[in-house]
């Protein structure tokens, strides 16, 4: 996988041809806020036809190895970038098969992201790079299509970056070989001295975000920002929405036009995007309906660069048990149910355990029903789940737990129902209550009739006498 060639902490090359311009030994000087350097990365030159089609009819694509070498970047110097060597071109001659060497200078237009690009590797990072033949439809029959190139830049921390780079111009073949102008074996353009492609970068756009997750009813800020050389002007942005086969225009504005066409609950900063190039999108009130892939399009005359984001909605489960506190008589049955409610996407897992005083860990049930999904119509989903347990299998005291899994929770819900032994109510108290009456009625009849036939015996015996 093509990445960044960077420079680690302590002075340490984590990859090769990331370099300092050169410049003459001087005494030491206190380091600069920011520090010119060359960026060098691995990339894939991806070959289609002038139309945009690709050239394989089984719809792969051509691809070769290449390099992409941004000169003279603007980046924040933290300390580590002072034995850095200069970028050097390959000196054997390039055939056919050889990595094609593109040269980027970006004196008129700034580089974004630059940091993550040059410290991807010693960061974890991955970064992808295709460069491809820039066409579009709209950049007239005087622009040689070979002169032209898209790079588009992706960092796996969800930076993305698209350049678009001006190359040599393209004459005629009598012309070249009157200047002795040497071809690119493969691209078929001139090359430099050094048998690199030297390109310059015309228009940049770029996005940090290409994936969010956000919950339902919050704002969020879909990021999308571009600059232009000089010689290039701003034509118009547009964002749209697809999502599952369909798709929407959020927002549309066309310079001269009296003002955007724009969608509820988003907004972009007109003033902003005439001004600093920030083309992002704010949404308000997100809702399930937001969720899907949101693409940036930012036109000049004579080029098209755009970015995708993917905006993810989650919403966590409420989650309940009833009964939470339970008993049951001997050979007796209940039912508890565990109600999951207002969880997008529908994605969803649930489990039952059963732990006792005498179990090391919660012992899986696999004998729990569940409903079918409900939606409401705020879009989240509800499902119930029931388990019914008996005197038969479980024995008090015991605790029932149902567990709830889902894409917008750290760590699972668990809620829990508690099995305790039955009390003495009703008839059993009753009739338990009427035997002890009844026998305290005996006793006490008995020691009355003692002690009330004790004097009469008395009596019988003085008179005996």
């Amino acid at each position: 996988m093509a990445g960044a060639l960077v420079l680690c902490v302590a002075l340490v090359l984590c990859g090769a041809e990331l370099a300092l311009e050169a410049g003459p030994v001087q005494s030491p000087t206190p380091a600069p806020a920011f520090r010119r350097v060359d960026i060098a990365l691995g990339c894939s030159y991806v070959e289609d036809d002038v139309r945009g089609l690709l050239l394989f009819p089984d719809g792969s694509s051509s691809k070769h190895p290449a390099t992409l070498v941004l000169r003279s970047i603007s980046v924040r110097d933290d300390g580590n970038l002072d034995d850095v060597t200069e970028y050097k071109v390959p000196e054997e001659n390039p055939d056919s098969s050889s990595p094609i060497v593109f040269e980027a200078s970006a004196q008129s237009v700034s580089i974004p992201h630059a940091e993550s690009l040059l410290h991807a590797d010693c960061d974890g990072e991955e970064v992808n790079c295709e460069i491809s033949p820039y066409n579009f439809q709209q950049a007239g029959d005087g622009l040689c299509h070979t002169s032209w190139f898209m790079a588009t830049l992706r960092v796996s921390s969800g930076i993305s970056v698209t350049l678009v780079l001006r190359g040599p111009h393209c004459g005629s073949r009598e012309k070249e070989e009157e200047h002795d102008a040497t071809l690119h074996p493969k691209l078929r353009i001139p090359m430099s001295k050094e048998k690199t492609v030297l390109t310059t970068v015309e228009f940049q756009s770029s996005s940090h975000n290409t994936s969010l997750r956000t919950h339902l009813g919050s704002s969020v800020t879909l990021d999308c920002r571009f600059a232009l050389a000089p010689s290039s002007s701003f034509s118009s942005l547009e964002w749209r929405r697809q999502h599952r086969g369909s798709g929407r225009i959020l927002f549309q504005y066309q310079v001269g036009s009296t003002g955007p066409t724009v969608q509820p609950k988003v907004h972009v900063d007109v003033a902003e995007l005439l001004g600093s190039g920030d083309a992002s999108l704010s949404l308000q009130g997100v809702s399930v309906e937001d969720e899907g892939t949101h693409i940036c399009l930012v036109s000049t005359p004579l080029h098209q660069a755009q970015h995708i984001i993917q905006l993810h909605v989650a919403e966590p489960p409420r989650v309940r048990i009833i009964p939470a506190v339970v008993s049951f008589e001997e050979d007796g049955t209940t039912t508890l149910t565990c109600n999951i409610a207002g969880y997008y996407p529908l994605d969803v897992s649930v489990s039952w355990t059963q732990k006792t005083p005498e179990d090391d860990t919660e012992i899986p049930l696999s004998n729990a029903r569940f409903s079918s999904h409900r939606q409401s119509q705020n879009g989240t989903y509800s499902i119930t789940s029931y388990l019914t347990i008996s005197s038969a299998t479980a024995q008090a005291p015991a605790t029932f737990s149902c567990h709830v899994s889902h894409v917008a929770l750290a760590e699972p819900i668990s809620v829990s129902a508690h099995l305790k032994a039955p009390e003495q109510t009703g008839s059993e108290g009753l009739v338990g209550a009427f035997i002890a009456t009844i026998i305290f009625i005996v006793v006490l009849f008995i020691v009355l009739r003692r002690r009330a036939a004790k004097p009469k015996s008395e009596q019988l015996l003085r008179a005996s006498e």
